[in-house]
Order: structure tokens, then sequence, then C-alpha cells
């Protein structure tokens, strides 16, 4: 049996929110096979498994947070073997390691062991502490090992020497979680039936555990005290539902499969939603009984105006990150906006044309890819506008090249993945990288490399028919440029005797830029450059 945690996605992230289960708990895998998908706080990322053959367990239900390094599933690779007594990391057994019935430590030292990876120890009658000589004897004895295969999580799958400590039998069993702040009645070791692998399960993956003599068959029995205190089951939407109309979990009796509370528990609880307006007031009213404040306010409001309520949606993600990205950018450097308004009736044209010429037939060609360039090109007139402050250094670093990031509004959340090197490509090669990016941030499938490194970004407000805004600098970066809408507006054109009105694409840029290190002519003049490139863009062609 090998149990497989949770690695590091990338970018050094702690944690990730498990989104689906690829397989289930029979189904027969093999390595590099996709398992899991995960949601961390800049993409979606699918996890494939370093072992082959069947899955036993899965150890994480959809939707929770999960830390890395915690076990997420079990696979049975016919090696023997039951799932974790005591929860811990062990390298490959031999026949004698077997033999004793306890998990194995990894030998200290041994080179590419990793976390991630571990073998759990079979399940039996413990030997005495005087057999452990014969098991090192067995397992020095055992056949070679294999050689590692090759997997697209990071490692290989190792198989190393391991070494078993002495145990008493009565360790060996299984033990039963209880809460900290509580001191139980029982403090003694139990024999318990180790074979149905359910004393296992609460060993392995209970935070604090006890010895406890009654066999797990009678674990139901606990006091009413007890039993308060243990953990509802309920899955997350239930407990949201509960939270919501006050409802105190551990008060329902669940009706589900095993107990498991379901949403019909929750609003029988409540007063009944089915009994009409008057019975969801008195529920309100009873659920926010004891309560004083604003959130039993709230609940009375609530079910006054037709038993809408409320949403509660749990702050994670990419909405949370990107929740500290702009209050540690808005209130960290000093922003300035500038607004021009562009003629941009030959961009358009321009725009016409490439959309019929046979280079760009098979891609997107829109009025943001000439914006792009342009914004390459005025990088290069202009580099000061293309750099970073760092505050421990307390310098400022110019960038030389140009990695540009395209905002996209996805289901997730807003991400910004970027184009590296975007100023040394050419308007075909822009196009077909900004199509790749905005199709996969949209997928939620944006890897946290596309989105790191950044230098400048271009948000692109127009598509919801906004004119322009004061766009919020992206972290690590020093300017950001807001493209509003392309609409017919009257514009007076020519000059003298020639000055006349007439109907033309206009636009307005609006350019947000860090007063720390972009002085307001700096700005200006790149703002001017990417408003001159757009009104003409033969101009791209003269300073490009």
């Amino acid at each position: 049996m090998r149990e497989f945690k949770l690695p590091d996605p990338g970018e050094g992230l702690t944690e990730a929110d498990l989104v689906t289960w690829r397989v289930a708990v029979g189904d027969t895998v093999k390595v590099n096979d996709i398992v899991v998908e995960v949601e961390t706080a800049k993409s979606i990322v699918e996890l494939p498994i370093p072992y082959a053959g069947v899955v036993a367990a899965l150890l994480v239900d959809e939707g929770a947070t999960v830390e890395v390094g915690t076990p997420i599933i079990v696979i049975d690779d016919g090696s023997g073997g039951s799932l974790p007594a005591d929860g811990g990391s062990s390298a490959a057994q031999g026949p004698g390691a077997a033999a004793t019935g306890a998990a194995p430590t990894a030998t200290a030292g041994a080179p590419g062991v990793r976390q991630s990876e571990t073998v759990v120890g079979q399940s039996g009658s413990a030997q005495s502490a005087g057999s452990a000589d014969q098991a090192g004897s067995e397992a020095a004895a055992a056949p070679a090992k294999p050689e590692r295969t090759p997997v697209l999580v990071g490692y290989g799958v190792k198989h190393t020497e391991a070494k078993r400590r002495p145990r008493r039998k009565a360790q060996l069993l299984q033990t039963v979680a209880h809460y900290p702040d509580e001191e139980p009645a029982v403090k003694q070791s139990v024999h318990a039936d180790a074979s149905s692998g359910v004393g296992e399960l609460v060993a392995a993956h209970s935070t604090h555990v006890l010895r406890d003599r009654r066999p797990l068959t009678e674990l139901t029995d606990h006091s009413p005290e007890v039993q308060a205190r243990m953990r509802a089951l309920a899955k997350p939407p239930v407990r949201k539902l509960a939270k919501d109309l006050g409802v105190d979990l551990v008060d329902i009796a669940g009706s589900g499969d095993g107990g498991v509370i379901t949403r019909e528990d929750v609003l029988a609880a409540a007063g009944g939603a089915t009994d009409g307006a008057g019975a969801a007031t008195s529920a309100a009213t009873a659920a926010g009984a004891g309560t004083s404040g604003p959130r039993a306010e709230n609940r009375g409001a609530a079910t006054a105006y037709g038993n809408r309520g409320e949403e509660r949606t749990p702050i994670k993600g990419v909405r949370k990150v990107t929740a500290a990205a702009m209050v540690g950018s808005a209130f960290t450097a000093p922003h300035v906006t500038e607004w021009v308004d562009v003629d941009v009736t030959a961009t358009m044209e321009l725009v016409e044309r490439l959309k019929k010429d046979r280079e760009f037939r098979e891609v997107k060609v829109t009025p943001l890819l000439v914006l792009a360039k342009a914004m390459c090109v005025a990088v290069r007139r202009n580099p000061g506008v293309n750099a970073t402050w760092d505050e421990a250094a307390q310098e400022i670093v110019v960038k030389h090249y140009v990695n540009l990031g395209i905002a996209a509004a996805t289901p997730r959340g807003l991400l910004v993945p970027n184009v590296k090197d975007a100023d040394l490509m050419t308007m075909r090669e822009l196009a077909d990288a900004i199509g790749e990016l905005t199709a996969t941030a949209r997928e939620g499938k944006t890897q946290p490399a596309d989105m790191s490194g950044g230098t400048i970004t271009i948000t692109n407000i127009g598509v919801f028919g906004i004119d322009a805004g004061t766009p919020i600098i992206n972290p690590g970066e020093s300017a950001i440029l807001a493209f509003g809408t392309i609409a017919r507006k009257p514009w007076v054109v020519g000059s003298g005797a020639d000055e006349r009105i007439e109907p033309r694409w206009m636009t307005t840029l609006a350019l947000s830029f860090d007063h720390r290190l972009v002085d307001g002519e700096l700005g200006s003049r790149f703002l001017a450059d990417v408003a001159a490139i757009l009104a003409d863009p033969a101009r791209g062609l003269v300073w490009g």
C-alpha cells in the first residue's frame, strides 16, 4: 500500500483546494495517470500519481483545503500492507520488515527520500523485541531494489532500505481521537480488531489520539457530553447553510448514510423551510435567539424580505491572493493615473487588413494586438517605465526585457498571465501568444510560471463597454495601462481651413504608474508614444 501526499504544485505554495477527483475507490491507475485536480492560489493543477495499482482510499473530500504534505490518496500496488497505523511516512519494506507489523522508519540520511512518497507497513501480530535481529537479517537477504520509475510530479518511486523499531504489542493496536481540552475517563490501552481498518484510519489522520480499552464497535455509545463534542458529519454546503441559519450541527441527528447531516436535516432543525414565509421567519427568529448585534439583526432583516437571506463565500484561492496583492499595491505604491483620448481609426483599418492577410488567418486579430505591440515599442523608447522598486535593497531595477501581462477575467477571478519576451516577437507570434494565454486562463489551467515575472500590464476594460478607469498596478511592476472601449464619436480632423468634424473610431487610454520611480514626465511621454502609434501604426515601423 502506498500513500500519496499533496506535493507543492509550484511557487512555494503551502496549501491547495481539492477540486475534483478523477478516480474512485477500486479504479486501476498507472504511473503518471491524472488522479485529482487541485486549485492553488494561482491556477488549477492536474496531479499525476507516481504509483501503479488500485485506488484503496480517497482521504480528502472534494472542496476541502489541504496543506502540502497531507496524505490524499492510498494506492494498493500489490505489495501488501494496510492503511497506516501511525500516519507516519515510511519507505519500502522487505519481507522481514513486513513481519514486524509496524510502520518502518526510513534509514537516516538515505538519499532521495521525500515526504511525498510513503510505503505503508503491514498489519498483523507484533513480534517481540528479541526478534528484531532476525527481521533485520531477513531484510538484508531481500532481492535487489528495482530502478526508479520516471514520474511527472517531480520525483520518482524510490525503494529505500528501512529499519523497524521494536514496539510493544499493545502499541500496535489502534486508538480513538478525542478533543485535547477534554480529559477522558478511560486512559488505558485498547485491544481492537485491526483487520477492520477503521481504527487505523482514525489513528492515522487524527491530530490528537488517546488509547481506549473499549472495542471499536462500542465507540458510538459515548456519554451525551462526549458525543456533543465530537465533530458532526456534514458537507461544506450543508455547514454553510447551518451557519447562515444559525443552527448548531451538534444538535442535529443526521439522516444520511453513516449519520451524515443533510440539507433537509438543517432546514428541519431551523423550523422547516416548507411551511411558508411565516415558518421561515420563525426559524430565523429561533436561530437568532440568544444572540445580539449585527448578525442577529441581519438574520431578521433577511427573512423580512421573503427569506432571500445572504450568501457568504469563503475568501480563498485567487480571490484571497488578488485581494492581498491589490491592498498591498494600493497602499504601498503612490499611484498616479493619466488619461488620453485617441483617434484609432487607422488602427481599426490595420486590424481589418490583417484579418484578410493569409499569415493571420488562423489567429484572432484585435486592436489589443496592436496595443500590445505599441506598448513594447514605447517601453524601448522609455525603459524607465519597465522597472520595479526594490524596497529591501533600496534600488530601482530597470528590466531590459518585456514580459507583457494581459489581465483576464475568469470564473475563478482576475488572472494576469504574461507573455515572456513580448518585445522580441513578431506581430504573428504575439497574436499566437496572447490567444493561447487568454484561452488557458479562461479554462482555469494557467500555470503559476505563466503569472510570475511580469514587467508591465494591459487591462482591457473596453470589452465591458467602459471608457476608462484607474487601474491598480500589479505588484512587482511600475505601470498598468487600461484600454477603454472603441466607439464611433464625432472628432475634429484637419487643420486651418480644412478643419472639420467627422465620425471617428475613438478610445481612451488610462495609465497608472508608481510615482516613486516614474515621474510625471516619463509617464506622460510613455503614454503619448502609445497613443501616437495607435493613431498612426506606421510610427511603430519608424520607432521600432
